[in-house]
């Protein structure tokens, strides 16, 4: 039986974001293989976390910069090691290397932090996002953790082109994996066209994306609702802020409703998903959600991006607000172009998010790794490069805190 150890950046919450559903997702498919999982996380526990112990997954509290960790991975003695983030890697990884070298070093990057921080900056100056905007410390930091680790999971097709193009990375250090989308997941009926009403867009309010998106609809709402009087629009995530919920007017059908149970549930019941993202990287679970749901989306290109390959979106993809509106509009109001984007939607998870895929090409990479991890890691000079210099100056300045603390301590 093989030993799993992932550390967590956060506990995983696979109802409040899509990171939490997909790390889930790595969770169970390494369950199935019956191999002993043990999640640790420095990080404070929250209320919406999900219970892993019903999964059969133990778990940990560690902390950063203390030998405690030195000790506890020792005595576990992983065979595979997977980091939540490079930010984990960073911390994590120099003791990983000392103390249990034999482990297979993964990184799951949710999606490439560093895409992510550049359009964030650009959108904050009003300008457009250009490539020189990823040559920043945040992107070197990302891409050595990448180049340190055995294998790294890239869950957008754009970000596969990109570490290549842009960065020039080793392909054999590179898996791209998707959301897995279990075939039990994906009703064979859901409501339909005349049984829902009303527009709907999800997501966790601390995600800046989000947030934005919110924003954004403030701008587009009014568009939409002159044309339909009597729509709404109905907004859910996680830890509202109060300047979110004082955004709530039921006399213009802007609703924040906050935390939703069953997100699936509010998802089936909307006629349309509408996702305004201007930034991020990665790939949106709110957009795979309304897929498996049947509802029709309308989404920006960077929404879109890396979902659905060369086939039609299953909505519409609009970048100008007049023409979001209007396409929000017309999904609405034709249930012909209605079940025309559904079938769409279908097509796009039937051909690139099935777990009874994906979980098994992963699992024969892990092993192929296994059988092959001296060659694998021989032909890996920059990340051994990056471990013997970058990796002292993390090591010494977490092992500086350590002392500090233990002074403060005593």
């Amino acid at each position: 039986m093989k030993k799993v150890l992932v550390i967590g950046y956060v506990w995983p919450e696979p109802n409040s974001s899509a990171a939490g559903y997909h790390m889930m997702s790595l969770l169970k498919l390494f369950r199935q293989q019956n191999w002993q999982v043990e999640f640790a996380s420095p990080a404070q526990t929250t209320e919406h976390m999900v219970n892993l112990a019903d999964e059969g997954i133990t778990q940990q509290t560690i902390s950063l910069n203390c030998d405690s960790f030195n000790d506890y991975i020792t005595a576990f003695n992983p065979d595979i090691v997977m980091f939540d983030r490079f930010m984990m890697e960073e911390q994590f990884g120099w003791r990983v290397d000392k103390y249990c070298p034999h482990a297979i070093k993964i990184l799951d990057t949710e999606d490439l932090q560093c895409l992510r921080d550049a359009r964030l900056q650009a959108h904050k100056q009003q300008r457009p996002f250009t490539p020189a905007d990823l040559h920043s410390d945040l992107a070197k930091r990302e891409i050595a953790a990448i180049l340190r680790c055995d294998l790294s999971l890239i869950i957008s097709s754009f970000e596969m082109q990109l570490l290549n193009d842009v960065f020039h990375i080793n392909p054999q250090l590179l898996h791209h994996l998707p959301f897995m989308v279990s075939a039990d997941k994906v009703p064979s009926n859901t409501l339909e066209f005349e049984q829902r009403q009303h527009f709907m867009t999800i997501g966790n309010f601390r995600h800046a994306p989000n947030w934005d998106a919110v924003l954004y609809l403030q701008q587009i709402w009014p568009l939409i609702k002159k044309q339909l009087p009597h729509a709404e629009l109905h907004i859910y995530g996680s830890y509202p802020p109060p300047k979110a919920t004082a955004l709530h007017n039921p006399k213009t059908g802007f609703l924040i409703k906050g935390w939703a149970e069953n997100a699936y549930q509010v998802m089936e019941q909307a006629k349309v998903c509408l996702a305004p993202i201007r930034f991020g990287a990665g790939i949106k679970g709110k957009l795979l959600d309304a897929m498996i749901m049947g509802t029709p989306s309308v989404t920006t290109s960077i929404g879109a991006e890396g979902m659905h390959g060369q086939l039609p979106w299953g909505g519409a993809i609009a970048d100008e607000l007049s023409h979001f509106a209007d396409a929000a509009v017309s999904l609405y109001q034709d249930a012909d172009l209605w079940h025309k984007a559904q079938q769409q939607s279908k097509q796009i998870l039937n051909t690139f998010y099935q777990a009874d895929v994906l979980g098994p090409n992963l699992i024969q990479r892990i092993e192929q790794l296994n059988a092959n991890m001296a060659a694998h890691r021989h032909e890996n000079f920059l990340g051994a490069m990056l471990k013997h210099h970058t990796m002292a100056s993390t090591k010494y300045m977490s092992q500086w805190i350590t002392e500090k603390n233990k002074k403060v301590i005593n």
